[in-house]
């Protein structure tokens, strides 16, 4: 296949598949899409997407399948009902959900003994806003020749691309970029509680640490959405800190290794969503803290 006739096959258009999208038809690619909930591929197949209602025939009519979905169930479950039996020798299927590394590399051994196709697992930072203005850091797993196919067809999506090893190293690489992220946000959190309470100005917090060792992407986003007590529009959801947090859990009782911070800010997470947050933003941590009117 020449570099410039690529067709792609997008499934999920979420908050960050939809953005995705539009930037890969602004760049000149075919795309093909599909999603569960057909009323959501409106905004794309406006900017000129193919819609299909049929997995199957997407597969069939695409030479690289772009995965972006919520977890890995439902990965799991797009691959073993269609993609395996549409799929065929010389197609790509590249991943930008985040999920469990062994899940990962237990499907594309599958896809690539029953049909031949080649697996890139290629998880995304940068939430909604990153794939918006195509600036996403993306973590890749698989051979170089599908990372070079990767590079190509995702390149208006991200700003850096790191070949982290063979299939299930990007997703492993993900799991450590969220234990560094939730862990964040969760001190974020404590922190924004406790300077309220002592009677600081919290909105001033985030300028006050700007370039400061303290400073950090969610500070300057989830920090004055604390302050203010603006929680929408939501622009990620707790459940996928969540999902990820378990991961990361899961992945170190494997390996026999402790992660005990990632693992309290689990639980915490877990008690959150239980409040009713679990598709909220992760801004509304700040309320397992502080329980005034923010």
């Amino acid at each position: 296949m020449s570099d410039k006739q690529y067709i792609l096959g997008f499934i999920g258009i979420g908050l960050m598949g939809k953005p995705m999208t539009l930037r890969l038809l602004d760049a000149g690619f075919k795309v093909n899409v599909w999603n569960r909930s057909p009323e959501k591929l409106i905004p794309v197949t406006e900017a000129g997407a193919q819609a299909y209602s049929s997995l199957a025939d997407l597969v069939q009519t695409s030479d690289v399948i772009i995965l972006c979905l919520a977890d890995t169930a439902a990965v799991e479950f797009i691959v073993k009902t269609d993609i395996l039996a549409s799929g065929s020798a010389g197609k790509l299927l590249i991943d930008l959900s985040s999920i469990h590394p062994e899940t990962t590399k237990r499907l594309a051994a599958a896809l690539h003994e029953t049909c031949g196709m080649g697996w890139v697992d290629a998880p995304v930072s940068g939430g909604v806003a990153g794939a918006q203005q195509g600036n996403l850091a993306i973590m890749a797993g698989g051979s170089a020749e599908n990372i070079a196919i990767a590079r190509h067809v995702l390149a208006p999506l991200y700003q850096q691309l790191t070949h982290m090893g063979d299939v299930g190293s990007g997703q492993m690489t993900k799991i450590c970029n969220q234990m560094i992220v939730s862990c964040n946000v969760m001190v974020i959190a404590e922190m924004m509680a406790l300077a309220r309470q002592a009677g600081v100005d919290a909105e001033k917090i985030p300028a006050a640490l700007a370039g400061g060792f303290a400073d950090s992407k969610p500070l300057q986003i989830v920090g004055p959405e604390m302050a203010t007590g603006t929680f929408e529009p939501i622009k990620w959801r707790v459940k996928t800190l969540l999902k990820d947090l378990n991961m990361a859990v899961d992945v170190s009782t494997r390996q026999g290794n402790a992660v005990p911070m990632s693992a309290l800010a689990a639980q915490l997470m877990q008690l959150h969503g239980r409040q009713g947050f679990l598709e909220q933003d992760p801004s509304t941590l700040i309320k397992l803290f502080d329980k005034t009117d923010a």
